[in-house]
């Protein structure tokens, strides 16, 4: 098992397990594209035997940083994967003079929420009907 930054070649396969991943809305290729060729993006990626097992990423811009996408396989998934992605985009985020990260996470994914609970992210406030289902969006920060 290997960490290391996205490469532009990279994306097809993370758009294709961010679609495994989420059923409504994930990122396309144009829409990790984007985000890849923006110069306050960085990816963070686990593969396995050349596989991709989890991903996420992240925008900095000053000194704050928003996590953008995150994700683990299906069948990686509770192995601590997405935990040690979320570790070392704080890292990256360190790194390019953060203070503090934000998120947005759906508030029936309670799996994601107690992951970010227990890394030390609060629940801030709520945004109603964020998603394009209509389900609300719980806005969390932590203290880099």
């Amino acid at each position: 098992m290997t960490m290391r930054l996205w490469r532009y070649e990279d994306l097809n396969e993370i758009a294709s397990l961010e679609s495994e991943c989420f059923s409504q809305d994930p990122w396309n290729v144009r829409m990790l594209a984007e985000s890849f060729l923006s110069p306050h993006f960085v990816g963070v990626l686990m593969e396995e035997d050349g596989a991709i097992t989890a991903y996420g990423g992240i925008g900095v811009v000053e000194d704050e940083a928003e996590l953008q996408l995150i994700a683990t396989a299906e069948m990686y998934r509770r192995c601590g994967r997405g935990k040690l992605v979320l570790a070392r985009l704080e890292e990256e985020a360190k790194k390019r003079g953060a203070k503090r990260m934000f998120l947005e996470v759906r508030v029936s994914n309670s799996s994601a929420i107690l992951m970010y609970l227990k890394d030390g992210f609060q629940g801030i406030y709520a945004r109603p009907r964020y998603y394009k289902d209509g389900e609300d969006a719980l806005v969390m920060k932590k203290e880099l």
